[in-house]
């Protein structure tokens, strides 16, 4: 989390935004409030006692955490958490299907007809596996998992923060 003196740090502001990093504006004399519709970003105006701080900054991280969706982007590039992670065609067209129900259970013959659609011949369950298998290895450096839902499905979801894994280097 970052703190923002607003309008001074207009800039890092913009920079927070792109990156995904949760800020404080914080507001400076007589100036205007900005208007704050993304959930990792609020605004104090100084001076403010500390407890009233800590709520803010508390309010601020719950929200920025319980809003944390991944974006997949046309390139096959994959941002989650502050980090990113390229994939390949056939695994953009299986997890735009985790990404647009993040969260929730998506069904295998879902998944095995989005890779019909790329495929030459229809897909075996071994080649789904397979997919899934790779994709979870590529997801590591994200936060994210894809978890097997028992005779239904698989779903993406993010690690919880005691089964992170330690990254030897990012993006790889």
């Amino acid at each position: 989390m970052k703190f923002v003196r607003w309008p001074a740090q207009a800039n890092l502001r913009n920079h927070c935004k792109r990156e995904g990093i949760p800020c404080l504006l914080v507001v400076e004399g007589g100036a205007e409030p900005p208007l704050c519709s993304d959930p990792r970003e609020d605004w104090v105006r100084a001076p403010i006692s500390r407890a009233d701080l800590e709520a803010r900054v508390a309010a601020l991280r719950h929200r920025a955490r319980s809003r944390r969706t991944p974006v997949l982007d046309s390139s096959g590039t994959l941002y989650f958490d502050a980090q990113w992670v390229t994939i390949s065609t056939t695994q953009t067209e299986l997890m735009e299907l985790f990404v647009e129900r993040f969260e929730a259970v998506v069904p295998r013959h879902e998944l095995r007809q989005r890779l019909a659609r790329s495929a030459l011949n229809s897909p075996t369950r071994n080649s789904l596996d397979l997919h899934i298998m790779r994709l979870r290895r590529r997801l590591v450096p994200v936060n994210l998992a894809i978890r097997t839902a028992w005779g239904r499905g698989y779903l993406l979801e993010p690690f919880s923060e005691t089964e992170r894994p330690v990254r030897a280097c990012p993006n790889s």
